[in-house]
């Protein structure tokens, strides 16, 4: 049948070519069937539809187009060393071998992470659907009205469970939450002393460290039996139950810390709320923490949504005006309908800049998406009682571990146990025997944190462990059922506070409800199976099936971040050859996965080139020059890394002022730290001078940090490492594939020169021979479980696959501006008259003869999806 196709293949063929044309087009048949080319089937226009466009523009080739507009000095004379690429059958197979390195072993260590049971309805509704991940940032409420909606049941989740009534739609991760709680808190209080629980999570810590330390935040310890304050104290911040587990009785501290006017933060556990006092019963100010175990994979640490909830403070005092984060609002719409919007919007950064309350951006849309979506499946009853079997087995299994003999060191708690055993070593030898991971102190004691996925075979072998003695399942089992919890009941602790009474956490819990739920959600938004993808102003991607099969497999999903290492030596191979790769791409030296955002990126970035100058004696280096054109982010991100930002102009081309740039220079060449450039600049041109600028800022002393989000541009064609550029972080959940989610997840890796690598983040878990600053994310590599899905679409694409993206994405852009130009003016072009992959119109001239806004024409192309 095979041979029977290629002959009608080539016959047809006879009749239109010659000869030597018929047996090329019976070669190329055969090898297409032989190796499927994913490059051809990811990127949009098919041969014919690129060479009427090229034919169009003026140009035969793909490289004369960009030989033309993409700069000779800059440009990249070879290929890429990359390996050659492969069908998607094979990469699968590929990925394969290496999820099967990593060692799956049940986790209980705890620290923040816990396993939990994803729904199959969500994981499939939602996790694996193009129609919810691959949406860009809710800009236009108009077109985003369902993912608005389960973004507003995230925040009403939150608010419920914590006690606090305003929420932000997620942060990055806990410990970056935090780390935004205390800069809030010293910002709200006018005051710069932070004191920090002893007994925080300790990636919570270093987290918290590495941010306030260029804000000019002092940290201290907090003595919560004196609770002694000083005037200066901004706020005390206190994980809840702490990292050992244990749950304390908080009242009389906040209520001290109160008589200070100091804030009090409280580090959550969702999911323990159910059980124990809210924040807001509590009497705190700010609740933080993480919804991991709402619904989402542990995935080697993330992504996961991170929360944050405020308590309501009365007029300039108004925590929700300086909180960081997006916030859904309820609205009307013009007729009068109720209708959702991105509300408080004049505190972020692509409106404030330098002045804005963070410079976070990318959050965790999708994976607040799934954990709201975990609630409502589940309701307010199947949360407690989840939570309630887990806290009776680790009840239970405290019992068991007294009666032999050891000593659990905490009387009240959650989850989690500290255990001093009496033989370490065997406890040890037989956790390695049934596959388990536990946290085990310095002081020799040992930490269990059970989970939604703790059943009772698992605690019969957790008793084994211990207690060396195989315990019956049926017995375990029923003694679980009957077991006494000390949290429920008349506990000082006991939740008496209702928690999730709106009527979408009270009606979707058949899988046929929920479905139809989720997709008339899905309904409401545009998205890649509806139309081209909008706003995508940093290139939005395909987002290929077979890209995202490996994240739902265990071997990928199931490790926790913090287990051993040789347990995860097929995610250290994935990160190996994606650093690799990256180098090669941009032309840097070293690359670090761990910033799980761009703006993080742009953070972690900055603080290397802040450390570097701190090391090298030229402390006094704080001014960060940015263009005009820069993305909002760009100044946000400098103003945390505490440096003063002085803009560039830039002339009519759209490029750089070089004029601007040398004054400036040579005007703050002792105090020059750094400049933050976009390449291409968001005004859509290929700069000249790029070369030039790099030299010139080197010149005075300072670092060059491009800012990498419009690097789909570049692959293949030029590389930031070769033309003076020391640091950038790749958008990977942009560029490379990995789906934004309507406004995260997202990776944005930082490469550097090797003179900034030791400056790179560290991480207070896993650190890294050489590396001197702290870590800028809760995970030691950040959001793991996604980074199979760029390791995919490189081995896939290859060098000449991810060369022709680059130019296909600038072909697109060029065609459509030579269509509009004889309606439209484009605002910037080269000196060529090309445009880079964007370009801005101008619209202007029909506000004078139509009465036409930018808006209303935004709005139309809304209308038509």
């Amino acid at each position: 049948m095979l041979l029977r196709c290629l002959h009608r293949a080539a016959f047809a063929s006879s009749t239109l070519h010659s000869a030597g044309q018929l047996r090329l087009f019976s070669r190329s048949a055969a090898r297409c069937i032989i190796n499927d080319d994913f490059a051809n089937r990811h990127i949009g226009p098919r041969r014919i539809d690129k060479q009427l466009m090229l034919d169009f523009i003026g140009f035969q080739t793909l490289d004369d187009m960009t030989n033309r507009n993409v700069p000779n000095l800059i440009k990249l004379d070879r290929d890429m060393d990359l390996p050659a690429p492969v069908d998607e059958n094979r990469m699968l197979k590929e990925i394969q071998e290496i999820a099967n390195m990593n060692k799956v072993y049940r986790s209980y260590i705890g620290m923040g992470y816990y396993d939990t049971i994803v729904p199959a309805v969500i994981l499939r509704n939602i996790t694996q659907n193009i129609g919810w991940i691959s949406q860009y940032t809710p800009y236009q409420a108009e077109i985003s009205q369902g993912r608005l909606e389960s973004l507003l049941n995230y925040q009403t989740m939150v608010a419920e469970l914590t006690g606090l009534p305003t929420t932000n739609a997620s942060l990055l991760d806990e410990a970056t939450a935090c780390a935004e709680a205390v800069a809030m808190a010293s910002r709200a209080a006018r005051r710069n002393t932070v004191l920090l629980d002893p007994l925080l999570h300790p990636q919570n810590r270093d987290v918290i460290q590495t941010r306030s330390d260029p804000l000019g935040i002092s940290l201290g310890e907090l003595d919560m039996d004196r609770m002694e304050l000083s005037n200066d104290v901004a706020a005390i911040v206190i994980q809840y139950p702490n990292t050992e587990g244990c749950v304390q009785s908080l009242e009389n501290i906040v209520a001290k810390a109160h008589e200070n006017k100091t804030l009090v933060i409280l580090v959550c556990d969702l999911l323990a709320l159910t059980l124990i006092k809210s924040p807001g019963d509590l009497g705190a100010d700010i609740a933080v923490g993480s919804a991991q175990r709402f619904g989402v994979p542990l995935g080697y640490g993330g992504p996961h949504a991170g929360f944050m909830a405020v308590a309501d403070h009365d007029g300039k005092k108004s925590l929700s005006r300086v909180m960081p984060g997006r916030i859904v609002g309820i609205t009307k719409g013009a007729n009068g309908e109720r209708a959702l919007r991105l509300a408080l919007q004049t505190r972020e950064q692509h409106i404030r800049r330098d002045k804005a309350t963070s410079n976070i951006c990318t959050a965790q849309a999708l994976l607040a998406n799934m954990s709201a979506m975990y609630a409502v499946y589940h309701g307010p009853k199947r949360l407690t009682e989840i939570a309630r079997t887990i806290h009776k087995s680790a009840a239970y299994l405290s019992s068991q571990l007294k009666a032999a003999g050891h000593q659990t060191i905490h009387r009240d708690y959650f989850d989690t146990l500290k255990i001093e055993v009496k033989d370490l070593n065997g406890v040890k030898k037989r956790a390695e025997e049934m596959k388990m991971n536990f946290r085990y102190f310095e002081d020799g004691t040992v930490g269990v944190a059970l989970d939604e996925t703790t059943k009772a075979e698992d605690v019969a072998d957790l008793i084994y462990v211990f207690n060396g003695v195989k315990a019956d399942v049926a017995v375990v089992e029923e003694a679980i059922f009957e077991q006494a919890s000390p949290l429920i009941g008349n506990s000082e602790h006991s939740r008496a506070s209702l928690f999730l009474e709106h009527s979408v956490f009270n009606t979707y819990h058949s899988e046929q409800q929920l479905v139809r739920y989720i997709k008339r959600l899905e309904n409401k938004d545009v998205s890649l199976v509806h139309s081209m993808i909008p706003l995508g102003s940093c290139t939005m991607k395909l987002n290929a099936s077979a890209e995202l099969i490996p994240i739902t497999w265990p071997q990928f999903n199931g490790l926790h971040p913090f287990a051993p290492l040789e347990q995860a030596a097929g995610y250290q191979k994935i990160f190996s050859d994606i650093e690799k790769w990256l180098c090669e791409i941009t032309g840097y030296d070293a690359f670090s996965l761990q910033p799980n955002s761009g703006a993080n990126g742009e953070y972690a970035g900055l603080l290397a080139i802040r450390n570097y100058h701190r090391n090298t004696g030229q402390e006094q280096r704080n001014i960060c020059l940015i263009p005009t054109s820069a993305h909002g982010t760009n100044p946000a991100s400098a103003a945390l890394a505490n440096m003063k930002v002085v803009v560039v102009d830039s002339d009519r081309h759209g490029n750089i002022s070089y004029k601007d740039l040398v004054e400036k220079c040579e005007k703050h060449s002792n105090e020059l730290a750094a400049i933050m450039i976009t390449y291409p600049s968001t005004h859509g041109v290929f700069e000249s001078s790029i070369k030039d600028v790099c030299n010139k800022v080197h010149e005075h002393g300072g670092q060059v940090y491009l800012d990498g989000a419009n690097m789909n541009a570049q692959v293949g064609l030029c590389r930031p490492g070769d033309y003076g550029s020391d640091v950038s972080h790749l958008n990977l959940h942009k560029t490379f594939c990995i789906p934004h989610g309507g406004g995260g997840p997202g990776i944005g890796p930082i490469g550097v020169k090797k003179h900034l690598a030791p400056y790179m983040p560290g991480h207070p878990i896993a650190p890294v021979a050489g590396r001197t600053s702290g870590a800028v994310a809760s995970a030691p590599w950040g959001s793991a479980s996604i980074l199979p899905i760029t390791w995919a679409y490189i081995r896939m694409m290859g060098n000449s696959g991810l060369k022709k993206a680059s130019q296909i994405a600038i072909l697109n852009a060029n065609y459509m501006m030579k269509r509009l130009e004889g309606a439209y003016r484009i605002v910037y072009k080269d000196e060529q008259g090309l445009v880079a992959h964007e370009f801005i119109i101008d619209c202007k001239p029909f506000k004078k003869t139509a009465g036409v806004e930018v808006v209303d024409i935004a709005k139309r192309l809304m209308d038509y999806g």
